[in-house]
């Protein structure tokens, strides 16, 4: 066995060119919280007998509860359909969502498309929307509310991990929204430690029609749903095994404790 093939990136590896079924190193983390949206709560549209349309929320199909099957890990649904950044704050407080059996070790934040595509002019904001000393002093912006999420979290769970999801390409006029949005995230992850950008954007297959005849129905099919578990799962396998001295503590995450004090 060559144990380098098994645990490093090899030359010119790019973050999705490796496809894990098992979780990978994934599997590291033995709590994750996934916060989003209707694509991370595994929701199927039903269509009535009159044509009006319901939304539905399966979350044992979610991409989330996929990862929790291969990995073995607890995985949480910290998200709803038609969620927003700015709306987490309430719901995550009506929910219990921030109480102290809630918090993991690592956090999978998959948010912006209410808030950025489905909007026609977007709120999208910077990082000068955000008040590092005090959170609730950040701006009403995506960015504000977005980072307050990771802000409120780092103070109940400092040394928990976290990775944002960009959201993939459609291959229309709909990509320019998905890039700056994506460029946010990026900013992000060099704001705040233990951050780290999943890259859909820029690594996923393109959602063209293809795409959306094997797996969509007005939401991700089943199969759909299990696609994107396995592209999460596997790009934070990438992410671990790229950068392995970020991830060797992780079992300590929750305790005081240290092999040494982390950077």
């Amino acid at each position: 066995m060559n144990i380098y093939e098994y645990m490093s990136v090899e030359k010119d590896e790019k973050p999705l060119d490796r496809i894990v079924t098992d979780g990978g190193f994934c599997g590291i983390f033995r709590t994750i919280g996934c916060i989003g949206d209707s694509l991370s709560s595994g929701e199927f549209e039903s269509i009535n007998k009159d044509g009006s349309k319901e939304y539905h929320d399966f979350y044992e199909y979610s991409w989330g509860q996929f990862i929790a099957r291969s990995t073995g890990s607890k995985v949480y649904n910290f998200s709803q359909g038609g969620m927003t950044a700015k709306l987490y704050d309430d719901f995550a407080n009506r929910s219990g969502f921030w109480k102290t059996d809630k918090l993991c070790q690592a956090y999978i934040i998959a948010l912006g498309v209410n808030d950025i595509l489905n909007r026609a002019t977007p709120n999208l904001g910077s990082l000068a929307d955000i008040d590092l000393e005090n959170y609730e002093n950040n701006a009403d912006t995506f960015a504000g509310n977005y980072a307050k999420i990771i802000q409120r979290l780092k103070k109940l769970q400092p040394r928990a991990k976290f990775f944002l999801v960009s959201i993939p390409r459609y291959g229309d006029e709909t990509d320019e929204k998905k890039r700056l949005h994506r460029d946010l995230l990026i900013d992000l992850s060099k704001l705040f430690t233990n951050t780290y950008v999943v890259d859909l954007y820029e690594y996923a297959p393109v959602y063209d029609q293809e795409f959306f005849e094997k797996y969509w129905l007005g939401h991700m099919n089943p199969m759909g749903y299990v696609l994107s578990a396995r592209m999460i799962e596997s790009y934070i396998d990438y992410l671990i095994r790229k950068n392995p001295q970020d991830f060797n503590q992780v079992g300590f995450i929750g305790t005081e404790l240290y092999y040494q004090p982390e950077k």
